[in-house]
């Protein structure tokens, strides 16, 4: 294998792997983001409900990402497109809340949490992008000749 599919593969199991554990952390564990989320008081156990199913779902997600990529069966290109596909869900879903009418990336009283944005933007949405971003390199980086043409000399 090459250096660029290898360095393809690495990118799909560094996001694979944030996503399997990034939600739990961030939304259970970590207390300036845990305290807005899984840990609010004031949200209700229906919100904690829908919030436990997406840091399920990303788990499940990043599991089976790693899986694909380390999976000794099928072609490895094929399992990394797989990979990224299937790990690119949640990071998806963050745009495609945020797109539907009603919904906030964050909840009033935490607009002004440092936690929250970076530079101005969103964490919810920069955290998605460069996700998609780094799948989408180890898309770019993966792609090459399969199979070389042969010369006829």
């Amino acid at each position: 294998m090459g250096a660029r599919n290898k360095t393809a593969r690495g990118l799909v199991g560094l996001i694979a792997a944030g996503t399997a554990v990034g939600a739990l952390v961030v939304d259970a564990v970590i207390p300036e983001t845990a305290r807005q989320h899984m840990r609010n008081p004031r949200w209700p156990a229906h919100a904690k409900f829908h919030n436990a199913q997406y840091i399920v779902m990303s788990a499940v997600l990043g599991g089976i990402g790693l899986r694909l990529l380390t999976s000794p069966n099928g072609d490895p290109d094929r399992n990394r497109v797989l990979a990224a596909a299937i790990v690119s869900v949640p990071h998806v879903g963050m745009f495609g809340a945020a797109a539907f009418p009603g919904t906030a990336l964050s909840d009033e009283e935490f607009r002004d949490s440092p936690a929250n944005t970076v530079k101005g933007v969103e964490v919810n949405i920069l955290s998605a992008a460069v996700c998609l971003a780094v799948l989408g390199a180890s898309l770019v980086l993966g792609r090459g000749r399969r199979h070389p043409t042969p010369s006829h000399g």
